[in-house]
């Protein structure tokens, strides 16, 4: 039997749907992703904390559930909104469908609603705040709440999605990982190491600080040949410099990277110690601790067709994004250079620190469920790595 849910905007927009997955009522920002595969990679990917994630893809759940694609312990977000579920899914690899595993989770899931007119909506006015419910279903009440829940902007998710301890990873890539687009490293290339056919074992040391990291980071990270060790995100300077690391990376994580005065604190500590490596949030906190400031984007970035310059290359990549905030070149300061631009709204995709061995990436180049362009980053973070190790 179907059961009504309903999504009410703070603009006062109210849409109504068919529930799937949990029962409940939760408050969030309302997002968008225009991905038209890897949903079960977005669902748990920690950086949609406190969210309500919309998909443009019109139907969805249709290869099921695989417990080896999952990025984190648990789902994170908040609500799940699709034009039309796919109740019967086929694939090999699914053990449950998109209605059980987030039952399982506790998820709110609502389908049947026009997500046209709702992504519209959003690219015109701006990601705003909205409550999804399958129990209350007043629209006057669902409205108000809404508009009294509280905005993403100043808050502290990190602090949500944070590892427990430290921990040692130890996991390589899936062989469903392979694409001829990977790079080689000391001449062997990474499709083979994937395979465990002559990994190369470089004895480098890469400390990974986990702000809500996807695991499929340590695994291309592990798959460089390197020992990997998962820190917490609020872990100091000097926590990571007692583990005598050769690089560290700076991963992905949710919402307003200005809070997290702590992950910059460390990051401006690390930096010119340790060849550094970030992505995302991870970007974000590096270009802060820089020196930089970073702002809200209208509605964000959040699919896996998003075009990006290279400029030393002079070549387009596409991306796979995931944010709401980025950094504002105009507070860039002469140390920090822009390498990589957003093809779409030129926003800053990618930076570099003159003097020191730290560059970030506002974008996901390990994203599973794709695209590759992006693989010879980690490539060239172990490079910058070696180059240390030398010097030294």
């Amino acid at each position: 039997m179907q059961k009504t849910a309903k999504l009410a905007l703070a603009d006062g927009s109210v849409f109504t749907g068919t529930a799937f997955g949990a029962d409940g009522e939760v408050h969030g920002e309302v997002v968008f992703n225009t991905s038209m595969t890897g949903y079960q990679e977005i669902l748990t990917d920690p950086s949609y904390c406190g969210q309500i994630v919309t998909m443009t893809y019109p139907q969805i759940g249709n290869y099921g559930i695989a417990p080896e694609d999952i990025e984190s312990g648990g789902i994170a977000l908040q609500g799940f909104i699709v034009r039309e579920l796919c109740e019967i899914p086929s694939n090999y690899r699914s053990t449950q469908t998109l209605d059980e595993y987030l039952k399982a989770a506790g998820v709110i899931g609502l389908q049947g609603i026009d997500t046209r007119a709702l992504v519209r909506k959003i690219r015109t006015s701006g990601a705003m705040t909205g409550v999804l419910s399958t129990v209350d279903l007043d629209d006057e009440s669902l409205v108000k709440k809404a508009q009294s829940s509280p905005q993403l902007v100043g808050q502290d998710l990190v602090s949500k999605v944070l590892p427990a301890e430290a921990r040692e990873w130890d996991e390589g890539l899936h062989p469903l990982a392979h694409s001829s687009s990977t790079h080689s490293l000391s001449g062997k290339s990474i499709t083979n190491m994937a395979e465990g056919e002559d990994q190369a074992e470089s004895n480098y040391h890469i400390v990974a600080i986990d702000y809500g990291m996807k695991w499929n980071i340590p695994r291309h990270l592990k798959q460089l040949g390197c020992r990997v060790t998962i820190l917490p995100g609020n872990c100091t300077a000097e926590d990571v410099l007692a583990l005598n690391p050769d690089g560290v990376f700076l991963s992905n994580g949710p919402g307003d990277p200005e809070p997290l005065t702590y992950a910059i604190e460390t990051i401006r500590n690390l930096l010119g110690k340790v060849p550094i490596f970030g992505i995302c949030l991870g970007h974000q906190l590096l270009g802060l601790a820089c020196g930089c400031k970073t702002f809200k984007l209208k509605f964000g970035h959040r699919g896996a067709n998003q075009p990006v310059l290279n400029h030393d290359t002079k070549q387009v990549e596409i991306t796979s994004q995931n944010h709401g905030f980025a950094i504002d070149p105009e507070t860039m300061p002469d140390d920090v250079e822009v390498t990589h631009t957003n093809m779409n709204d030129d926003t800053v995709a990618g930076l570099r620190h003159k003097t020191h061995a730290a560059f970030s990436v506002q974008y996901h180049p390990e994203a599973s469920a794709g695209p590759h362009d992006s693989h010879y980053l980690f490539k060239q973070f172990f490079d910058s790595i070696c180059q240390t190790r030398v010097s030294s």
